[in-house]
């Protein structure tokens, strides 16, 4: 039996909290976190995504914030720049970006022609944008909220394994413009502007637009050309604050992006220099918005409404063979080559409505939030592919849900939370293959939590909390009948952590250790299956299918502090032991198909679940103007799929960053990726698609980012 996360034993940091727990309470504060004004903790770290804003440090669960700084540090256009910071979070590429996001082990890795339910919400601004990771573009991001564990109070079905929250910069109180220019090698160009002011006594705006081009990290030698992986990305976003009376706020978001990205992203060699005739692409053009609506409409209470739209285009297709039409002409080939050209045209329309009424802050009083959501989701899909007829089908989707939680000041040291949720999700679908289906569930998630105050400075809890996944179909007619359909996850999280502030505040820690139980895991699945009945050129056909169980443990630890009046460090530390228990894999490569014989994964990771991932970094003001930023960051290898052994490795990563900051400019020196190390994003196995080999089984990778450097300039104004 493998030993949980190999090094450590998980035993030890669960019996030193509970220990915390029971320990007499030193000084005990004069307020809870409930209790407090918003004026009070206006200069605190919020996380907005909970019922009410809620400290960071007074958050009942595992939560990190990365805030403005660190996205621009990290010269981050897009959320899969900065999810290595946070403890046990992870992202699948399979595309132009890492647009699959994964929360202790659990979350998509793709989607082709599957209708897909999402383990890791996505929102930002209000806006629903879960499943739709291409969309998650930091422009003007003032923070990114990470949730990690089920949220079944907070937002049900697309959530088991978490949430990610997009927040903006609001307007602000006086006009202020902002310009950012960055040009780095491999052809990366990047502007942005903002503008935000007042447009009356009671009412301001904002608006954001930035514009991205880059050549990417791909050679394509077959067409001569650098730029047929490269990035083409338009963001707009503006926002309009309105105090439309006494007792009313209302704030409106709308968001445009217009992405035409290049995918040319696999090679027959396994390098970063390609031989396609048709290079890819991952296109996608989004109209969003919302509307939240603040009404305090009773002395005892507000209500919060939340209406949101997304209209979503996605494009996305890709040259199969990874070579040119004749490739068996210019090269000594064991079998004929083949050409071959799959695309996928997906569109979402997606509403949500939310009003919930949420009781007043006030001195050891229950705390109380009752509300109810609403969703109605459309995906029609059209696939063209060169060994198959045309496709399409029509995925309808409602959620209908109410919920509550309560806050119970015990004492006041202790603090019970207490959230339900019951969700009614009802699902149509329908293809050209006459393949049907429709279902009614009934599903409810929540959680239970008991903190306690220390001190001012330090919190401890204890969290038990359910999570919910729905079931769906698989469409292909070469999917096993038996495999057709899979059925509903749950999902038990155990959770115990501490939060606090040592040095007069100059360091602030955070440390959770949890356990989860998983029923009937969703794992994606794939066949290949050869097109001829006997060798390849191969149709990978991606289903899901239910594990019977599966485990999760592990750590998550952060630290910020202010070392000296020059020095600051930060750190982060995930460990994670998500396992398979009990599966039998018949899609499994090694399967024997004569016998019927499945692969056994009980004590396997499941993908995308690297056991430890770290990082840390330290900012050296040289002076008043100059900083110096070093970071270090390492991930250890991970499966990639449950239908393979391939892995992607361990890695280690350098990034410098030397910064001048002036009253109203700053410019910045940077390169990432250092020492130039091959990071594995994405990787295939158990089949062949070079000719020249006889399309010998291999393994096949896409690459993350090699070094890269550049300037970065700042203005204000």
């Amino acid at each position: 039996m493998k030993q949980p996360l190999g090094l450590i034993n998980l035993t030890l940091i669960p019996l030193a909290l509970l220990s915390a727990l029971a320990v007499g309470a030193q000084t005990p504060p004069e307020a809870t976190q409930a209790q407090q004004t918003p004026d009070e903790v206006d200069d605190r770290v919020l996380v907005t995504a909970d019922f009410r804003p809620t400290e960071l440090e007074a958050l009942a669960g595992s939560a990190t914030i990365i805030d403005e700084t660190t996205l621009d540090d990290r010269n981050a256009a897009h959320l899969d720049a900065v999810l290595n910071t946070a403890p046990n979070v992870n992202f699948a590429t399979g595309a132009s970006r890492g647009r699959f996001f994964q929360i202790r082990g659990i979350g998509a890795r793709s989607q082709f022609v599957e209708p897909s339910n999402a383990s890791v919400g996505l929102i930002v601004d209000g806006i629903d944008l879960t499943g739709l990771g291409g969309a998650a573009s930091t422009l003007d991001i003032d923070q990114v909220e990470i949730l990690r564990g089920p949220q079944g109070t907070l937002f049900g079905a697309n959530a088991l394994a978490g949430l990610i929250n997009l927040v903006s910069a609001s307007p602000t109180p006086e006009h202020q413009q902002t310009i950012g220019l960055r040009l780095g090698d491999y052809g990366t160009r990047y502007a942005e502007t903002t503008a935000s002011g007042p447009i009356n006594p009671t009412a301001g705006y904002r608006v954001a637009v930035s514009k991205l081009q880059s050549d990417g990290f791909t050679d394509n030698a077959f067409l001569g050309r650098r730029d047929t992986a490269g990035l083409d990305e338009l963001t707009v976003k503006s926002q309009l604050d309105w105090t439309a009376g006494s007792d009313v706020d209302v704030e409106l978001t709308a968001l445009y992006l217009d992405i035409d990205n290049g995918y040319d992203a696999f090679s027959l060699d396994n390098t970063r220099t390609t031989l396609s005739d048709e290079p890819g692409f991952d296109r996608q053009e989004t109209w969003a918005g919302s509307a939240r609506v603040k009404w305090r409409a009773h002395p005892a209470f507000d209500v919060e409404t939340t209406l949101s739209h997304v209209n979503a285009d996605l494009d996305y297709g890709f040259d199969e063979d990874w070579a040119f039409e004749g490739i068996c002409e210019a090269f000594e080939c064991i079998f004929d080559g083949y050409t071959s050209f799959d695309r996928y045209t997906r569109q979402t329309d997606n509403t949500t409505f939310d009003v919930r009424l949420i009781s007043a802050a006030s001195d050891n009083a229950v705390g109380w939030v009752v509300g109810a959501y609403g969703k109605d989701q459309t995906q029609t899909l059209e696939r063209i592919y060169t060994y198959a007829d045309d496709f399409s089908s029509e995925y309808e989707t409602t959620n209908q849900a109410l919920y509550g939680q309560l806050d119970v000041p015990v004492t006041p040291e202790w603090t019970l939370t207490a959230g339900l949720r019951f969700e009614r999700f009802d699902a149509d679908y329908a293809d050209a293959n006459q393949a049907g289906y429709d279902q009614d569930n009934n599903l409810w998630g929540g959680q239970v939590s008991l903190s306690r105050a220390l001190n001012n400075d330090t919190m401890v809890y204890g969290l038990v909390s359910k999570g919910y996944k729905v079931g769906g179909i698989n469409p292909d007619a070469d999917v096993p009948s038996s495999q057709r359909r899979y059925q509903t996850e749950g999902l038990w999280n155990h959770e115990i952590g501490g939060k606090g502030a040592l040095l007069d505040g100059r360091l602030d820690w955070r440390v959770a250790v949890f356990y989860q139980a998983r029923d009937d895991i969703q794992t994606q699945q794939s066949l290949v299956v050869p097109v001829d009945g006997e060798r390849c050129p191969c149709e990978f056909i991606e289903f899901q299918s239910n594990a019977a169980e599966g485990t999760s443990q592990g750590v998550e630890f952060e630290l910020n502090a202010q070392l000296s009046e020059r020095l600051d460090v930060f750190a982060s530390l995930g460990l994670l032991d998500a396992q398979f228990d009990d599966f039998v894999s018949f899609s499994h490569v090694d399967a024997d198909e004569d016998t019927g014989m499945g692969v056994d994964l009980d004590g396997r990771d499941v993908p995308q679940a690297p056991n430890y991932n770290a990082h840390l970094g330290a900012v050296f003001s040289l002076t008043d103007r100059w900083a110096l930023l070093g970071e270090f960051e390492a991930k250890d290898g991970f499966y990639f799929s449950s239908r393979h052994s391939t892995r992607a490795d361990a890695y280690e990563l350098i990034h410098l960053r030397l910064s001048y900051q002036a009253n109203d400019w700053d410019v910045a020196f940077w390169v990432r990726n250092l020492t130039d190390q091959t990071i594995k994003t994405r990787g295939f196995g158990g089949f062949g698609n070079d000719p020249r080999k006889g399309y010998a089984t291999e393994p096949y990778y896409q690459f993350g980012a090699p070094r890269t450097l550049g300037v970065s300039a700042g203005f204000s104004f």
